[in-house]
């Protein structure tokens, strides 16, 4: 520590002069003062210049490459005084044929090798301790007093040529209530580079012992710690690793050459994102975080005060819990297989029973899915199949829907049956779904009937997919979400204390059955609709995005146009209604046959919550 704290204070020479010198000490160069930037090294033939420079551009975060030498030169003048390659780290790797075969502490005995090779010099300049110590957190050692360990994940980078091979992160384990201070506070220090890509259990990224990383030595977790992941520039080992040419070199984990790279040059090649980034918990099992930025969250939460207005007055206001659209959407967001039910047989009397309210909004959410390309799947119950097999057809036929999407029945009755149906091959390790929503659903009441709003029991009209929902609960990597507007609805088990004191007959019809997240709406189509939006808020968020992909790969921008053209609109909703309607599909409240929902008429209330909606969502306000 005490010649850490040395080199800080010394001139860029005298640290470079330390560093030619080979002390023992002075391995691990990732934070040093007096302008001095650390970067990796890889040295590669010739010929592998063009795709391992395309490797490096399609996989910026971990490899932020900041240029290359031409064939047979040591420095790189535009970052600065850049020693001599073959001395300039304390110490290098040898790989032949994709296998490490030495350590050097010079590679001058190769060069005449070097004359036909390429430097890549790759940018180290984020160190987590930093943002560590300006949040007033002590800095912790790694447990073998080396350098920080990094973990190969399951996490693929994207591949160019023979350049092959999985994401390198490395952890720091972060106090819980200092996430977002702490993601926030590395952000500011060097923009994009310094926001974590996963936070959460490390078994979502294939890795399966924090104790056991692949480089280095761990640094470990305590009581109330959430492990934080950076990409590290040990993914270019991997890449060396993959490609298997004849001879390459790279600076060894922990060692950097030292160059003069200002801190302003340093952020000015990796820029600060739109917004303050925000950190929510998505998810309790396994533990999971998700981040976009302020901006971003702000739009959501307009989105959410849009849906909330009362036009029937019956009490929602009392029902609602900030942020809860917002945490639907995000773990929507980093869903792969989604399953959507609705339909709640109030009309009882009628055939069909259904309502006008839910299936709108599953169809508009689903629409949306599909744009990002997600499984969707349905679920209704088995009496209403045909009818949901026809609304989706002609949805399918009318533009609102893209394509086809499987409808499917559950009659099971026991939490083994649920859970078959959930899972592959009855597997709870391997769920066919990881999000289930409800939108409009009839929710099972405390004493095991399903009610409508007057009290009316419909439990013969109602499947039992209450069940997959309370099977979800004990399945890890599974979450749910529930839409609704009065309490009774499918997840409105979350706010049934509140339905109990304040919605008419809430005693009686209140959900009993919870989800994750419960989504409040004056009319529960608006609530399928705002997911929609706040999907597509969250997708066209640069720094949700990065979160997404791990920082590999593109930004997802260009499909922008495709899923603008995936959002509800008044047409598209006017037409699915129109459908409905020439199915006899009744509206709630009043029972009409018609151009309306919940007894508010579509042309003037619905049409002015939609165009509100997008007029958030797409910027025109």
């Amino acid at each position: 520590m005490t010649i850490v704290c040395y080199l800080k204070s010394c001139p860029p020479s005298v640290v470079r002069s330390l560093i030619l010198q080979k002390k023992p000490n002075i391995r691990n160069m990732s934070s040093m003062a007096g302008g001095l930037r650390p970067a990796s090294v890889v040295v590669l033939h010739r010929s592998l210049t063009p795709a391992f420079e395309k490797f490096c551009q399609a996989n910026s975060g971990p490899l932020p490459l900041l240029g290359h030498s031409e064939p047979g030169q040591w420095t790189l003048p535009t970052l600065g005084t850049v020693p001599d390659t073959r001395t300039g780290s304390p110490q290098f790797r040898k790989y032949e044929f994709g296998a490490c075969t030495g350590s050097l502490a010079s590679l001058e005995e190769h060069s005449e090798q070097l004359k036909d090779m390429v430097t890549f010099f790759l940018g180290s300049n984020f160190s987590p301790e930093e943002a560590l110590e300006k949040v007033g957190l002590p800095r912790r050692d790694p447990a073998g007093h080396g350098y920080v360990g990094a973990y190969k994940t399951a996490v693929p980078c994207v591949h160019i040529a023979g350049f092959c091979c999985p994401l390198v992160v490395t952890m720091r384990p972060i106090p819980k209530d200092m996430l977002e201070r702490l993601v926030q506070t590395s952000c500011s220090m060097v923009g994009e580079q310094g926001q974590p890509i996963h936070i959460g259990d490390p078994e979502l990224l294939g890795i399966k012992d924090l104790s056991k990383p692949d480089y280095g030595d761990p640094v470990l977790c305590q009581p109330g710690d959430v492990p934080v992941f950076w990409p590290s520039p040990l993914t270019s080992l991997e890449a060396v690793i993959s490609c298997k040419t004849p001879l390459a070199f790279t600076s060894a984990p922990g060692c950097t050459v030292m160059t003069d790279l200002k801190d302003m040059e340093a952020s000015a090649r990796c820029p600060i994102p739109e917004g303050i980034p925000e950190v929510h918990l998505i998810s309790q099992d396994p533990l999971h975080y998700s981040i976009t930025s302020a901006s971003a969250a702000q739009k959501i939460r307009e989105l959410e005060t849009i849906i909330a207005v009362d036009p029937g007055n019956r009490g929602i206001g009392h029902l609602l819990r900030k942020d809860e659209l917002l945490r639907a959407s995000l773990s929507l967001s980093h869903a792969h297989s989604v399953l959507l039910t609705t339909g709640f047989p109030t009309h009882f009397k009628h055939e069909p029973p259904e309502e006008t309210d839910g299936p709108p909004g599953a169809i508009a959410l689903a629409t949306f899915l599909q744009a990002l390309k997600k499984g969707v799947s349905m679920i209704v119950d088995q009496r209403a199949l045909s009818l949901f097999e026809k609304l989706v057809e002609e949805a399918v036929e009318q533009g609102i829907l893209k394509t086809q999407t499987p409808i499917l029945t559950y009659q099971g009755r026991s939490a083994e049956a649920a859970q078959a149906f959930l899972c592959e091959n009855r597997n709870p390790t391997s769920p066919r779904f990881d999000h289930l929503v409800a939108i409009e659903r009839a929710g099972r009441a405390a004493d095991g009937n399903y009610y409508n709003a007057r009290k009316v029991n419909i439990k013969h009209l109602v499947d039992p997919i209450d069940d997959l929902f309370l099977a979800a609960q004990k399945i890890p990597g599974i979450s749910s979400t529930g839409v609704g507007d009065g309490g009774n609805e499918l997840g409105m088990g979350k706010v049934k204390e509140a339905v109990k004191n304040h919605i008419r007959n809430g005693d009686v019809i209140a959900c009993d059955v919870e989800a994750d997240f419960a989504v409040i709406a004056g009319v529960s189509n608006w609530g399928g609709y705002a997911l929609a939006c706040a999907l597509y808020t969250l997708n066209s968020c640069e720094v949700h995005g990065r979160y997404l992909r791990k920082a590999i790969g593109p930004s997802r921008a260009p499909e922008e146009q495709s899923w603008t053209q995936a959002l509800p609109s008044i047409t598209k909703e006017e037409k699915m209604l129109d459908i409905l309607v020439r199915h006899e599909v009744r509206s709630g409240v009043s029972g009409n046959v018609g151009m309306e929902v919940d007894g508010l008429p579509f042309h003037g209330t619905h049409t002015q919550i939609i165009q509100k909606l997008l007029d958030i969502t797409t910027g025109s306000v």
